[in-house]
């Protein structure tokens, strides 16, 4: 063997006989396409919700703790930086919330054709962008 991909393609084949086999390409060979990338996406914003949920979660302890901290976790999610962390956080729910809802029609066996598949991924993406936009919007006016 040339290296360690050759001891990667030899296998077995179902009468026991050793037989090459090919190793799975890797991201960089996919092209990418809608669902894939709505699938890694899905996952981030999993990541994303669990920081952002942390994040609201020492809001509220910075609430019960007192005035003092109270005012300075208000000051930094009030600052540019925290609003824009903020909309990011409530995209992420959005996207989440929408895909999986998605996700539920597949485990019912529908929507696995792929215009299906594809319409249902552009749906997804524009419907966080509008409960993004809208959630957002409505919270500046009443603010």
């Amino acid at each position: 063997m040339k290296d360690v991909r050759e001891a990667l393609m030899v296998g077995r084949n179902s009468e026991g006989k050793l037989v090459r086999r090919p190793i799975s390409p890797h991201l960089q060979v996919y092209k990418p396409q809608i669902s894939s990338a709505l699938s890694i996406f899905h996952r981030i914003t999993g990541c994303a919700l669990g920081a952002g949920t942390l994040v609201l979660t020492l809001w509220l302890v910075t609430a019960a703790s007192g005035d003092n901290a109270f005012s300075v976790m208000q000051a930094v999610l009030a600052s540019w930086l925290g609003i824009l962390v903020l909309i990011g956080f409530t995209a992420a729910l959005f996207y989440h919330f929408c895909n999986g809802i998605r996700h539920l029609f597949w485990d019912f066996g529908q929507g696995y054709e792929l215009p299906t598949m594809h319409r249902t991924g552009y749906l997804v993406v524009g419907a966080t962008v509008v409960l993004t936009a809208g959630f957002w919007v409505i919270g500046f006016l009443v603010w």
